[in-house]
């Protein structure tokens, strides 16, 4: 038995590639100071695998900023206006993925979205009609030559040729299949330089495999591969999918000349199935990604050994993996100091996966397994009772009917009465929620919770900083204020902290993007809440003006989309759960006189099944319903907001307008506003508010700019519909930038009220 896996999570076990890159923006450290911080982690992780015994260990799985934005580079898909900007080649990638503002030119970023069904947020690539693609790039090689240099043989990961296209924004007259042959040329020249460096193995990652796949796609993808694999004559091509089952094209898959093939048997419903029906070739290495890659819970070996002893009692050769990259979970448990045994026990992080792999190879190569100290370990573990249930919770949702997910009257109705009571400008304008949490906002949350200083100190400082933040927003011009959320360390933990059922990690970093990381709660039991959460901070806020003040929560489906989930109930049952508890703290705020409520679900599409066909069934017949018992009690003259970003929502306007708010605001401006099409299609009746800014950019928005934005909404959205604001939250930015921003974003408001007849 061997083991392999497809990535490693590249921030460190202390992020210090975030910090050392955002020293790197402030210009505090140079170039050679940042690449020899990268190297030092990718020798670190190299050799956490070596030393577990990891067979196969990826390399060029690094990166600065998001490995599909690097396999562009690769290929010289870089869009002439970051070109144009003569940068250096690091500077370029940034600009990028960042945006650029200053001497050498003003660009905005590529598009960002959600990676498959994660908060892994991956860089969109640009296709331009002129663009050459051509092997450009030295990266895979020269960290291959690292690893070999410190003793380490990788397999280099590159996202695949079919994944590739697929995820591009082609942005001029031509069509993804005006491009499939130079790509092919492209991957040829890759694979025969990957010979040349005697490499034994290529990963090629294709998780665009699990979604649904019709005629043309397959046709695709094996043109592509037909073209591409006769240049592997001395490397060894691994393909590689995951997050789901390859049923559209697992027949023709298994007959394409790959050396490997990865499925993932965690969330690949029919993988198993699949390979009864139309067996697996004795010829090709099945790489099982049984151990997941996604969750934090350890695995039950006696599940894993079975399917490994079903597929080697078919004669196939094959090697144990994490079902997909671990870039998805913490790096290591050895941090965490606070959480007690019974709890750190059950839950397995990158590090602590490796183990899993060398256990079960270990219990995979001896012969009754069952008798074996470790075995019996694991399964003791999993006989114990965690004491996660509680009967309160159950017999709560159990009388939940029909009646409390609909909320009277209608919203067209509620619209007009809203209008009328609130009694806000044209175009209203707002933010998302936060405001940036500035070094002393972080000191003073860190201070209180080392015990440094007392409630009283903590509370008469954040209630300093919510009425500064008040009197600035009054200043500037905003319409519907926010209290900035002095006090909220995350938009999730801050939650799952006051609810019962959460546990929550001090280390358990996870990359959601470039340098952001999140540190997601887990769920132990079942979730209730326990007292009032935001009820004081909104009242306070409310007290120091006389315009509406939001009062700002996350959605259910969001709490548990960015946490990690329980394996033992179902998704519904869970999100269903924390609907509840959110519902008890939006009758409260409307109880204490708050008129504005928004309930975030940035992560609504997170979960949302990769093949069309589950949609119904597996996630929105429960998370849209789950989102409406969360404001259905409230009175008809209480306005409902709610956010999403960075995700492909065109397809599920339908869904999103049956949540039954009464405004949503969209992340747009990074995507150049493309959702706007599809809301006048579905005559989409919730009051809109598409970002006009980016905020995941440094750079300020011009009022022009803003302007023109709006002159384009308003050829979509009805006028009485349209909300102005950026994407999406302020926490990362910094003030002056933030300042500079909303005063545009308020001044271009104020034109287009003065000419719009």
């Amino acid at each position: 038995m061997q083991t392999s896996v497809i990535g490693f999570p590249r921030i460190g076990t202390l992020r210090e590639l975030k910090f050392a890159s955002e020293k790197y923006f402030r210009k505090e450290i140079d170039t050679t100071e940042l690449l020899e911080t990268a190297k030092k982690l990718r020798e670190t992780h190299w050799n956490t695998q070596k030393k577990a015994g990891i067979d196969y260990i990826s390399g060029n799985d690094f990166s600065h900023y998001d490995m599909l934005l690097d396999t562009a580079v690769l290929f010289d898909i870089v869009p002439k206006r970051y070109q144009e900007l003569r940068l250096s080649k690091l500077d370029t990638y940034f600009a990028m993925a960042r945006g650029y503002q200053g001497s050498s030119g003003d660009v905005k970023a590529l598009a960002m979205k959600k990676w498959f069904n994660t908060n892994y947020h991956y860089i969109v690539p640009e296709l331009e009609d002129d663009t050459v693609i051509g092997l450009t790039g030295n990266k895979l090689w020269e960290e291959y030559a690292e690893a070999k240099a410190l003793g380490v043989e990788t397999k280099p990961v590159v996202i695949g040729a079919y994944t590739l296209l697929k995820l591009c924004r082609c942005t001029g007259s031509k069509k993804a299949d005006d491009y499939v042959d130079a790509l092919i040329c492209g991957y040829q020249k890759l694979l025969q330089k990957c010979g040349e460096h005697q490499m034994a193995w290529v990963q090629f990652d294709e998780p665009a495999l699990v979604q649904d796949m019709n005629e043309a796609d397959i046709a695709r993808f094996c043109k592509m591969y037909e073209g591409i694999l006769p240049s592997a004559r001395q490397c060894n091509v691994l393909l590689q999918t995951y997050f789901g089952d390859v049923r559209d094209i697992y027949a023709d898959l298994i007959k394409l000349p790959f050396a490997g093939i990865g499925l993932d048997f965690v969330e690949g419903k029919e993988t198993y199935n699949l390979i009864e029906k139309y067996g697996f070739p004795q010829d090709k290495i099945l790489f099982a990604g049984l151990v997941n890659g996604k969750n934090i819970w350890k695995n039950r070996y006696k599940n894993t050994l079975q399917t490994l002893d079903n597929l080697r009692g078919k004669g196939i050769q094959t090697v144990l993996s994490t079902s997909c990259s671990l870039l998805h979970v913490p790096y290591t448990l050895r941090h965490e100091k606070k959480l007690a045994p019974e709890y750190l026990s059950h839950f397995s992080f990158a590090e602590e996966k490796l183990t899993e792999l060398a256990e079960l190879k270990t219990l995979a190569e001896c012969g009754d397994y069952s008798a074996n100290a470790i075995y019996q370990r694991n399964e003791m573990l999993f006989a114990e009772s965690r004491n996660c249930e509680n009967a309160e919770v159950k017999e709560r949702l159990s009388k939940v009917t029909d009646s409390d997910y609909m909320r009277l009257p209608k919203r067209s109705e509620r619209q007009k009465l809203q209008k009328k009571i609130l009694a806000l400008p044209e175009f209203p304008t707002t933010t998302i929620g936060s405001f940036p949490q500035t070094p002393d906002v972080k000191a003073n949350r860190s201070a209180y919770r080392r015990g440094e200083i007392s409630e009283q100190e903590y509370v008469a400082f954040n209630r300093k900083k919510i009425a500064e933040s008040i009197a600035w927003q009054e200043e500037i011009g905003l319409d519907v204020l926010v209290h900035g959320e002095y006090e909220r360390n995350d938009m999730v933990e801050y939650f799952g902290e006051a609810l019962g059922g959460f546990l929550f990690t001090e280390k358990a970093w996870v990359q959601s993007y470039g340098t952001r990381c999140v540190k997601p709660p887990i769920v132990w039991g079942d979730v209730y809440r326990e007292k009032p959460i935001t009820v004081e901070w909104s009242v306070y806020a409310q007290s120091q003006t006389e315009k509406m003040m939001k009062g700002m929560l996350t959605g259910p489906v969001t709490i548990l989309n960015w946490s990690f989930p329980r394996e033992d109930i179902s998704v519904k049952e869970s999100i269903s759960q924390i609907a509840l508890a959110i519902r008890d703290e939006v009758l409260d705020l409307e109880k204490n006189g708050i008129r504005i409520i928004q309930i975030d679900e940035a992560a609504l599409r997170e979960k949302l099944p990769l093949r069309k066909s589950d949609w119904q069934k597996e996630y929105l017949d429960f998370a849209i319903p789950a989102f409406r018992l969360t404001h259905s009690g409230v009175k008809p003259e209480t306005q409902i907001h709610t956010h999403m970003c960075y995700s492909e929502f065109t397809d599920i306007i339908p869904a999103i307008d049956a949540m039954d708010a009464d405004v949503i605001t969209f992340e747009a401006s990074r995507s150049d506003l493309q959702i706007l099409d599809s809301l006048r299609e579905h005559h989409f009746e919730t009051e809109v508010g598409p970002g006009v800014y980016d905020i995941h950019s440094p750079r300020v928005p011009s009022v022009e700019e803003i302007t023109a934005a709006l002159q384009v909404m308003l050829t979509k959205i009805d006028r009485e519909k349209l909300w102005i604001n950026p994407d999406c939250g302020l926490k990362t930015r910094a003030m002056p930038e933030t300042d500079a921003s909303l005063r545009n974003l308020v001044e271009a408001a104020k034109q287009v009220r003065s000419f719009v007849p």
